[in-house]
């Protein structure tokens, strides 16, 4: 496996499988170009044979100036289980850390257990929310009606 930074050329690349990764479900409006262009420093592909099987896109926040956030991270799922995610989040902690960053934050969906499972595993915590399911924590309409999401932070 190579890890590397991101360019603006492995936009059409991720963009290509990212709904089939994620089963069909439509994701692919979610990671625009402009995070290939404008955070590359902060963001990373895994490459095997030059062929992608992971990819994390982040940044550092311009408000809080202890944070950085994991927009979006995606593992093909015949190299899931095979230290993909783990490379992709371990690169983007020690990057950010050398940036001054302290704490890393990330949000996903209260019905994606898997990526509630697997943060918890590498050290996140939720962050509680004012609703409850399956005992999962979360903010419910948090980027819109319907739109509910798990908050998950990490302390380096």
């Amino acid at each position: 496996m190579y890890l590397r930074n991101v360019c603006p050329d492995d936009y059409k690349r991720v963009i290509r499988v990212i709904n089939d990764w994620w089963g069909g479900r439509h994701m692919s409006d979610m990671l625009p170009k402009l995070f290939f262009v404008h955070f590359c420093e902060t963001s990373f592909i895994a490459e095997e044979n030059e062929e992608i099987i992971g990819f994390l896109i982040g940044f550092l926040s311009q408000t809080r100036q202890q944070e950085a956030y994991i927009h979006f991270a995606g593992v093909n799922p015949k190299f899931r289980r095979q230290g993909v995610g783990r490379a992709l989040y371990g690169r983007f902690l020690e990057t950010v850390k050398t940036l001054g960053r302290w704490q890393i934050r990330c949000v996903t969906s209260p019905v994606n257990q898997q990526s509630i499972a697997y943060h918890l595993s590498i050290g996140f915590q939720i962050e509680p929310g004012d609703q409850q399911a399956e005992r999962v924590s979360y903010h419910h309409d948090y980027d819109g009606v319907g739109e509910h999401r798990v908050l998950l932070i990490k302390q380096l």
